[in-house]
C-alpha cells in the first residue's frame, strides 16, 4: 500500500454518478490503466502528471481535468509531497462517444466557474440529502463540460473503433470475469496472437493482460461500492480469490479494498 495513502469512495443516489472518490496520495503512482466511464478530476494539493494516449499532461489546482472512456491513462504526483484529489465518474452516456476524440486532444480546462461548480457539488454528495440541488449541480457540470467538448471538436470519429485492437478490447470488454484466452480471441478478430498482443499495445501503451486486469479492478469497484463484500467481489469480479482482488487493487489505487470503502 502507497505510505499514508487515503481514499474514500462511495456510489451516492444520483444519476448518472457512479462513483464519488476522494484521496490523499503521498507516493502513489497509477500504472497505466482504463476506466469505462468520464472522469471528472480535480485537485486540492500539490499538482498532478499523467500521460493519456501517449502524451503528457498536467493538472494544477486552477485545471479541470475530463478524462474520456476507455482511454488509457496513469498518474503521479509532480510535488514529492503528493497529492489530493476528489474525482467525479460519470456513466459514458452522460456526456457522448463522439466526444472522446476532444476529450483526448484538450482534457485540462482553466475554467474557474466549472471547478466551483464540481466543488459545490462534492459538498452536496458528502452531504447526501440535498437530491434536487445534485441533480441541477450535476446538469451545469455537464453542459458546461458539453461546451468545452464542442469546442475542440477537430474532425471525423476518432480511431478508437477501428482495428483490431479495438476489436480485442471490444472483446475483452465482452468477457471481464469470465476473461478470453488470446488464441480464441485471435479466432474471433481473425489476426494472429503475436499481431493482436503487439497492434493492442502500440494502441493502447499496455498489453492486453493489463487492461483486463484494470477493468476487473473497475469492476470489483462497482461491487464493493454495492456493498457486496469482498471474498465474494473477487470472484464475481474474475480473480482467483480474495488475496488476488488484493494484490492488484492495491498496485492500482494504492490501498486495499477495505480501505477503500472507508468512510
Amino acid at each position: 500500500m502507497s505510505s499514508g495513502a487515503v481514499v474514500r469512495a462511495w456510489r451516492p443516489g444520483l444519476a448518472g454518478v457512479v462513483e464519488v472518490l476522494h484521496a490523499h496520495f503521498p507516493s502513489h503512482a497509477y500504472p497505466t490503466h482504463t476506466h469505462d466511464a468520464w472522469t471528472v478530476l480535480i485537485v486540492d494539493e500539490g499538482a498532478v502528471r499523467y500521460d493519456l494516449d501517449h502524451r503528457e499532461h498536467g493538472l494544477a489546482q486552477a485545471q479541470v481535468s475530463l478524462l474520456p472512456p476507455n482511454v488509457p491513462h496513469d498518474g503521479r504526483s509532480v510535488l514529492p509531497q503528493g497529492f489530493r484529489k476528489r474525482v467525479l465518474y460519470l456513466a459514458p452516456d452522460r456526456l457522448g462517444d463522439g466526444l472522446i476524440g476532444a476529450a483526448v486532444d484538450q482534457p485540462e480546462y482553466v475554467d474557474p466557474l466549472l471547478r466551483h461548480r464540481i466543488h459545490q457539488l462534492h459538498g452536496v454528495l458528502e452531504d447526501g440529502r440535498e437530491d434536487l440541488e445534485a441533480q441541477s449541480r450535476l446538469t451545469l457540470i455537464e453542459e458546461r463540460l458539453g461546451q468545452h467538448l464542442r469546442h475542440h471538436v477537430t474532425g471525423p470519429p476518432e480511431k478508437y473503433n477501428l482495428g483490431v485492437a479495438a476489436d480485442l478490447r471490444d472483446l475483452l470488454d465482452a468477457h471481464v470475469p469470465d476473461g478470453i484466452t488470446l488464441e480464441d480471441a485471435a479466432k474471433v478478430v481473425h489476426a494472429h496472437p503475436a499481431h493482436l498482443v503487439r497492434a493492442f499495445s502500440r494502441e493502447f501503451g499496455m498489453p492486453p493482460h493489463r487492461y483486463l486486469t484494470g477493468r476487473r479492478v473497475d469492476l470489483a469497484r462497482r461491487y464493493l461500492l454495492d456493498g457486496r463484500p469482498a471474498a465474494e467481489v473477487a470472484t464475481l469480479a474474475g480473480f482467483y480469490d480474495q488475496s488476488h482482488l488484493n494484490r492488484h487493487f492495491r498496485k492500482l489505487l494504492g490501498v486495499t479494498p477495505a480501505s477503500f470503502l472507508k468512510r
